[in-house]
């Protein structure tokens, strides 16, 4: 996939979620390197991660719908048929 120097304009509403979300997802990933540094046993820590794994997909579904909803359709609007090429390419990545 080609990277290009496109934006997405969002709502602020569409900010503070996606925000706040990243924000819970940092807490995680410092919760866990603490419990790394306190010699947590294996299994705790690894729930841990199966849970920060599960919230990063969920993000990701959110901006994959958000992508088609609005990127999407208005590219094919534009007869810019190559972002279902892109769409492809990304949903390839979380399989």
């Amino acid at each position: 996939m080609e990277l290009e120097n496109k934006k997405t304009c969002r709502s602020e509403a569409e900010k503070k979620e996606l925000t706040i979300r990243l924000a819970k997802l940092g807490g995680q990933i410092n919760g866990i390197k603490k419990m790394v540094e306190e010699d947590r046993y294996c299994t705790d820590i690894l729930i841990q991660l199966s849970a920060v794994d599960k919230a990063i997909k969920s993000l990701a579904n959110v901006m994959i719908n958000r992508h088609i909803h609005t990127c999407l359709i208005r590219d094919i609007k534009l007869d810019k048929e190559d972002t279902v090429d892109e769409l492809f390419d990304l949903i390839k990545m979380f399989q």
